[in-house]
């Protein structure tokens, strides 16, 4: 008789258990402890956030919100004598779910300068726009093309003031008369340095010791562009977030040279 008694009272505890976890309400709380007790075992514990009256969010969506989706992508830009390459893949992720193959990763913020970017789409887009309104209108009241720095400086500051709502990682690169090509690098928190070579995105992580050993000082336009390619294929192929196409852009004094290995033309495949 006890194990039946044991038996009944434990389908109770657990009845007690799901009514009481679904329904929210704290008189089935009660029950749930008195239901464990005899068995000297403590129900789990439920933390409830305080939902304002007349928010606009439903009840379940507060207590268990959803994991913000992963992102990925490889980006990179090289220095070399009269300017700079910058590449990229063109794979927008959203999770394990492709959302853009053939996505473009090197955005134009004014007639020399670009920038790579890395993390949420939608953030490092926003940036790019104020970043370029901002410069447009520098530009006018100077009379001239803004300088590298005067681009890489704006993005660090948006980035900074907004480091704890945003996931953006940049790589601003281009050419002026004052300084030349040069490529700065604005990693999470907004930070900027001026470097000879950058990468990031998830794909950086597995390309850092090829890009060491690889890059030399003083290489060409078409050695910084193999470079690249190369680099960029081999983090493609490692990093499941990474992939598409290898997007190009070479930026100079005399202007632009944009170019698309597909996917299937690659110098490293899996």
């Amino acid at each position: 008789s006890s194990r039946s008694h044991f038996g009944s009272s434990l389908r109770r505890s657990v009845v007690a258990l799901c009514v009481g976890v679904n329904s929210g309400c704290p008189e089935y709380a009660s029950d749930i402890m008195e239901a464990f007790a005899p068995f000297g075992m403590n129900p789990p514990q439920q933390f409830v956030k305080h939902v304002e009256p007349g928010c606009p969010y439903r009840q379940d969506d507060v207590m268990a919100p959803e994991q913000a989706v992963s992102t990925g992508t490889t980006i990179m830009a090289v220095e070399f004598d009269g300017g700079v390459v910058m590449g990229a893949d063109s794979r927008t992720s959203t999770g394990n779910y492709v959302a853009n193959r053939a996505s473009r990763k090197i955005s134009k913020v004014h007639d020399r300068i670009f920038v790579c970017r890395c993390g949420s789409a939608a953030d490092t887009q926003a940036l790019t726009g104020f970043v370029m309104n901002y410069l447009g209108q520098h530009a006018v009241e100077l009379g001239k093309l803004p300088t590298v720095n005067t681009a890489a400086s704006l993005f660090k500051m948006l980035a900074y003031q907004n480091k704890d709502r945003l996931m953006a990682g940049l790589i601003v690169a281009g050419w002026d008369e004052k300084r030349g090509g040069q490529v700065y690098s604005i990693p999470l928190g907004g930070s900027v340095v001026r470097v000879p070579y950058a990468c990031d995105g998830s794909g950086s992580g597995y390309i850092s010791g090829l890009i060491d050993a690889t890059y030399k000082p003083g290489m060409t336009e078409s050695e910084c562009v193999e470079f690249v390619t190369k680099a960029v294929a081999h983090a493609m192929a490692r990093d499941g977030s990474s992939g598409g196409m290898i997007r190009t852009l070479v930026i100079t004094k005399d202007g632009l040279k944009e170019s698309a290995l597909e996917g299937n033309k690659l110098p490293f495949g899996p």
